[in-house]
């Protein structure tokens, strides 16, 4: 086990802003992804999820695009 603590150890001190940075983006990243995850199967909102569901088949509203007439 210690051997494996050793492995998966960091050193803080050897540390550069960019190894800083992708630490804190990973743990931005975690976070959004368990907030979008309890978001989805929370039973609560279940009824707005699926209002949505069939948002991207369906083709029957035109979409403007802006073009001149």
């Amino acid at each position: 086990m210690t051997k494996l603590m050793g492995y998966l150890g960091m050193d803080v001190a050897a540390m550069t802003t960019n190894d800083w940075l992708g630490v804190f983006f990973v743990l931005v990243a975690a976070f959004g992804m368990v907030a979008v995850y309890v978001m989805v199967f929370r039973p609560a909102n279940k009824a707005t999820f699926e209002s949505q569901r069939s948002m991207a088949l369906d083709d029957e509203d035109p979409i403007n695009m802006g073009e001149k007439r």
